[in-house]
């Protein structure tokens, strides 16, 4: 029983510690999980599932309409018979059938204008998800390379405390030689606590872009987190092979909120063919089918054969002052009388058909139809300057972009050689520095400005990585590191 206890916590720590493993999470892995859990694409989702919605029925509105109800009544008293019309004073029993169905044949071509512009909607809302998707996309390439970024200023952190640690340790011996005054011990200890310090701050930094790449996954903070950090060949994408004008063009046919813009513009023109249906007569055709039942004729009901009248001898009075009869002939229809006259017969008896044209023409309807005209042709401007405006936001967004990555590049550029020239001052320093040759201000502060050249260095790598990153997103290709 002991060991199967110790067993048992023995896989119980091993599951413990595996789920408290950090999950090196890839960039694809990043946009994958945000696009699933992200509010703004799931709202966004929701709006195309509306306009679908919306789409489908403007296009069954164009199809027939069919309606079919009934009613049941109980009625005492004098009341009229809802089979005969006549009046009775008894107790009745009744309901009817009815269906009805209606087409229109013309309205102006307004429920056609109207499928059309509710597709052209649909569409458009499409190209709204897509843009939701990609704001997320981008969003998450940000935060991913920011934490890209604060690791390698964590690592350049973490390299000059290394440097200094050995160089202290070097120092206290040469100290303890009498080769060296202590002053330079004592200087060193405190560069030591200086980079402590700034690889403190380095990890806070690097921790907050961990969160906020977390809070764009909707994860919980105590999520452990770590990514994987690719290996970057600048040198093959300083080069800018596609101009401005050349990624503004691809940009303006591939980003959705162009597409989304220009069929918006569409959907306006159809909305204004639509609302001019109004204005149109309407011609629709209309059938009914009615039939009813009531308890007062369930006793007898009269079946006519359709023969001769019969002529029948009807008893209208007497002669004065004797008992003899005066008889009067009359006509009565030719048939039979039939006791019980139930629900499925006067059901089928009473069957009522109608079909009928019905023209509408609008001649004055408080000014409805003319002013929902002059609204849609102020939406058909309106969504030109909107797709006008779109297409400047989109330019400046381009060139500021590509003129961005250029800058980026050279900056990157630039920086390498500083950093070259910097580590080379600091190896000559460091040299002159144990030989005592220079104090410990000049070779401070030749590692201090190797340092601050790397701590630039990294931050135009990533600048100009992140900046062309956007370009390519711009122009429809992948992005990959």
């Amino acid at each position: 029983m002991k060991r199967v206890i110790l067993l048992i916590v023995f896989l119980s720590a091993a599951l413990f510690s595996r789920a408290q493993e950090k999950k090196v999470w890839t960039l694809t892995e990043c946009i994958d999980y945000a696009l699933q859990n992200s509010l703004t694409v799931k709202r966004s989702l929701l709006t195309v599932e509306t306009s679908e919605v919306n789409r489908n029925q403007a296009k069954l509105q164009m199809l027939p309409t069919l309606n079919g109800g009934s009613s049941f009544g109980y009625n005492w008293g004098r009341n009229i018979d809802p089979t005969t019309n006549l009046f009775i004073t008894q107790r009745i029993n009744s309901f009817n059938l009815n269906a009805s169905t209606s087409l229109l044949l013309f309205n102006g071509f307004r429920l056609y204008n109207s499928y059309k512009q509710s597709s052209l909607d649909n569409d458009a809302a499409s190209e709204d998800f897509t843009k939701a998707k990609n704001d997320v996309i981008l969003n998450v390439i940000t935060l991913y390379t920011s934490v890209i970024f604060n690791k390698e200023l964590l690592q350049n952190a973490e390299s000059q405390l290394l440097t200094t640690t050995q160089q202290l340790d070097q120092t206290r011996k040469l100290s303890n030689a009498g080769s060296v005054p202590i002053g330079n011990v004592l200087d060193l200890e405190a560069q030591q606590a200086t980079n402590e310090l700034n690889q403190i701050q380095r990890e806070n930094t690097l921790d907050i872009s961990i969160l906020q790449l977390k809070q764009a996954l909707q994860l919980p903070a105590s999520t452990e987190m770590d990514i994987e950090v690719p290996q970057i060949d600048v040198g093959t994408e300083l080069v800018m092979t596609e101009t401005a004008e050349q990624i503004y063009d691809a940009a303006y046919e591939y980003l959705p909120q162009v597409k989304s813009a220009r069929i918006r513009l569409q959907s306006s023109l159809l909305n204004v063919k639509s609302s001019r249906g109004s204005l149109y007569p309407r011609l629709s055709i209309n059938g009914n089918l009615f039939s009813n039942y009531s308890s007062a004729a369930d006793r007898a009901r009269f079946i006519a054969d359709g023969g001769s009248p019969i002529i029948q001898a009807v008893p209208i009075g007497y002669v004065q002052g004797s008992n003899v009869t005066v008889f009067r002939d009359t006509s009565v229809p030719s048939g039979t009388t039939v006791e019980g006259y139930g629900i499925n017969n006067q059901i089928g008896d009473n069957i009522a058909r109608s079909l009928s044209l019905n023209l509408q023409i609008p001649i004055f309807n408080g000014y409805q139809s003319r002013a929902a005209v002059q609204r849609s042709m102020i939406s058909n401007e309106t969504a030109v300057i909107n797709l006008k405006d779109t297409e400047n936001q989109l330019r400046q967004l381009v060139e500021t972009a590509y003129n961005d990555a250029t800058a980026a590049s050279k900056t990157y550029q630039s920086a390498l050689k500083q950093v070259n020239a910097r580590r080379e001052a600091f190896r000559m320093s460091k040299q002159r520095f144990d030989l005592g040759a220079v104090n410990f201000v000049e070779y401070q502060t030749a590692e201090n400005a190797l340092f601050q050249a790397e701590s630039d260095l990294v931050r135009a790598k990533y600048d100009f990585i992140f900046k062309k990153k956007v370009l390519d997103f711009y122009q429809g290709k992948p992005i990959e590191y």
